[in-house]
């Protein structure tokens, strides 16, 4: 690459590993460089082989968002995630986490599981005289993706915030660049204003729910996992997320108040409905939801209501977490919010795509062939 476009910082990648004599605490588990030695700016070698703590991870980037945390890539993946890291002096400017995996034989490197979005976070340093800032988080961005591991397929959807330029960056180093949607709400005022802003038939699923069901904290990760999981067998389905990590993730949300489980109660007191919200410094997440099957037909409108109201109340952005058909675009419209475009990012191996492309299709045939054998849940990818 070009020194007008990646200008030379210094990069590096850390392991962090989750098991054997290396598992031990979240907070203080050391990390280990990748390569021995990287050069600066200058040219000169620096020490890489050194050990730091992992919470110490590019302290004082607060662009991350909560996927991005350490605390969080490490009960997502029970330790198993990587980071490409980019400084300039001593000052990290720019990381991106990724995971890395096996599919048969194919080494894969995908979202971890419940991990909405990741991407590049870079802050820019002072630039010198006519540099853009843009310019500055394409080499920043390029730097960081020249340390992502060369896998049969590489994908990621990125945080709202990673900008044309990130993607930009990914479109010079081979990867193909689609956009995605999400929705967001971020003119709260108060209550009254941003109910009377609903669409007229959603105010009317929130007040009818309201008429018979009670909003109110669940007292446990828990007890919303017990209900979350009866209502997934009620329907015949799995988790496809996995029990053990979604409560190591609940847990850990909790412990550290980065968010809130909230549900919908009926006359009896009986739990019909609840939801799961993360929150940043900057946005609230509209995580998980489950109802049972003969709940308020408002009930999921109610949740969200509430969701929405949390988030006006710390003023915060309210995320609804990604618009992916029709049928969703359709029901989260009447909550109002905005589009927001976010980038993905994929870069695949083509004997790789062949053989992705070949069992697709079969896998088509088989389920049309034989409908009654078709089982509910994510694609399995290989």
């Amino acid at each position: 690459m070009s020194d007008t476009c990646a200008p030379r910082y210094k990069a590096s990648q850390h392991l962090f590993r989750g098991s054997g004599d290396e598992k031990m605490d979240n907070e203080s588990k050391l990390s280990r460089r990748a390569h021995a030695g990287c050069a600066d700016s200058s040219g000169k070698t620096t020490d890489s082989g050194r050990t730091h703590a992992k919470g110490e991870l590019a302290s004082g980037l607060s662009e991350r968002s909560i996927f991005h945390e350490p605390w969080w890539l490490e009960a997502a993946t029970n330790g198993a995630w990587k980071v490409a890291e980019v400084k300039h002096g001593n000052t990290v400017i720019g990381e991106m986490p990724y995971t890395l995996s096996k599919k048969a034989l194919w080494q894969i490197s995908t979202l971890p599981p419940l991990t909405r979005t990741l991407g590049p976070v870079i802050r820019p340093h002072q630039s010198v005289a006519g540099e853009r800032e843009w310019s500055q988080r394409l080499g920043i961005a390029r730097d960081l993706i020249a340390q992502l591991p060369r896998c049969a397929w590489f994908h990621q959807l990125m945080d709202p915030r990673v900008s044309e330029a990130e993607a930009l960056a990914f479109r010079l180093e081979g990867f193909s660049v689609n956009v995605a949607f999400t929705l967001i709400a971020d003119c709260w005022t108060d209550e009254a204003t941003a109910f009377s802003a609903l669409k007229g038939t959603t105010r009317t699923a929130v007040r009818r729910a309201q008429e018979c069901l009670t909003v109110r904290s669940i007292d446990s990760a828990k007890e919303f996992l017990d209900f979350y999981n009866a209502n997934l067998a009620a329907r015949k389905l799995e988790n496809v997320y996995g029990a053990a990590t979604m409560d190591r993730l609940l847990h850990e949300v909790m412990k550290r108040e980065a968010g809130t489980l909230i549900g919908a109660f009926d006359a009896k007191g009986a739990l019909v409905a609840g939801s799961a919200m993360l929150w940043d410094t900057r946005a609230a997440y509209y995580f998980l939801t489950a109802r049972r099957p003969d709940a308020h037909s408002g009930a999921v409108s109610l949740m969200l209501w509430s969701a929405m109201r949390i988030a006006g109340e710390r003023g915060l952005i309210f995320d609804f977490d990604g618009v992916s058909t029709p049928g969703i675009l359709k029901f989260l419209g009447g909550f109002g919010g905005r589009l927001v475009r976010r980038f993905e990012i994929e870069r695949t191996m083509p004997v790789y795509a062949a053989l992705r492309t070949t069992l697709h299709r079969a896998r088509a045939i088989t389920t049309y062939a034989r409908p009654a054998q078709a089982t509910a849940g994510e694609p399995q990818r290989i």
